[in-house]
């Protein structure tokens, strides 16, 4: 009879095991693969040739202090860089810029025709949440938005959840806004 009761607790104990090594099993398969991996939608390069049927020549605009100045303002951070590239063809001009999200950077092309946006996507996405900006319910709300002031003439409604994303996309369409009127002039 002990026997019998030491021989069903050690089976009572191996199958609670497997059962927490299978749901265990269970919830890392219901995890993305990699929490921060990132996510590549478009390659900057196949975007560049969908909108332009071949890569146009790089072009770059130098900033001066004022212009440094006000992307500080619209970015609200220091911009960081003294030189943007941008490639046009066809009175489009497209603008590929990088923001951090939460911790990591967005890196979104902003396609501008005669001072507004006409399409924004997002090519790589780093984060591990707040993906949902990537999706064009949100994305086609940048569609016709200008900068004024130092913001987008459109509202742009936000995600819960993706809150500083939102925010990285709307600074970066005014910032690729206020380069293309520095090239416009």
């Amino acid at each position: 009879m002990k026997y019998r009761l030491q021989q069903l607790s050690k089976q009572s104990i191996r199958e609670n095991l497997l059962r927490v090594v299978l749901l265990f099993g269970v919830a890392l398969l219901c995890m993305p693969a990699t929490l921060s991996a990132a996510t590549t939608y478009e390659k900057p390069s196949d975007y560049l040739k969908r909108h332009f049927g071949a890569i146009p020549k790089t072009k770059a605009v130098s900033l001066q202090s004022k212009d440094l100045k006000r992307l500080n303002a619209i970015m609200g951070h220091s911009f960081g860089q003294k030189q943007v590239r941008y490639w046009e063809s066809g009175g489009k001009r497209v603008w590929i810029l990088n923001e951090i999200g939460k911790t990591e950077p967005i890196t979104t092309a902003y396609l501008v025709e005669s001072g507004k946006i006409t399409e924004v996507k997002v090519l790589v996405y780093r984060e591990s949440h707040g993906w949902e900006v990537s999706r064009p319910f949100f994305t086609k709300q940048f569609k016709g938005a200008t900068l004024k002031g130092n913001e987008l003439s459109t509202d742009i409604d936000g995600i819960v959840g993706a809150t500083l994303s939102v925010r990285a996309l709307k600074k970066m369409g005014a910032a690729a806004l206020y380069l293309n009127s520095l090239v416009s002039k």
